[in-house]
């Protein structure tokens, strides 16, 4: 059995955070949506050049006119509130539970 990291709210109700573990560039659109809502320093929006090799930059994308891609500037900041997915228009987030030390 694998014990992960839990939380408790403040009606006493428990709940298992699930921290960030991964973001797909390629179907990221830059909208900054996440960047917005996250509650700690987790995402930087860059330039998908900073992202991608040159010959990756032209065939990836959806969408041609948005230059913008968001990165994981902090992932250790993550608190595992999985907002930014609950946001996200293209589903780019991957998260995953934290085992308990």
């Amino acid at each position: 059995m694998v014990n992960v990291v839990t939380g408790v709210t403040y009606g006493g109700t428990e709940w298992t955070p699930s921290y960030v573990s991964d973001l797909d560039q390629t179907t990221c659109i830059g909208c900054g949506r996440c960047f917005k809502v996250c509650p700690r320093d987790v995402f930087d929006l860059i330039e998908k050049s900073e992202a991608f090799d040159s010959e990756d930059f032209d065939d990836d994308f959806d969408d041609d006119d948005n230059t913008m891609v968001m990165s994981l500037k902090n992932r250790n900041d993550c608190i595992g509130c999985e907002a930014c997915s609950k946001v996200c228009p293209k589903s780019c987030f991957t998260h995953q539970h934290k085992q308990a030390a």
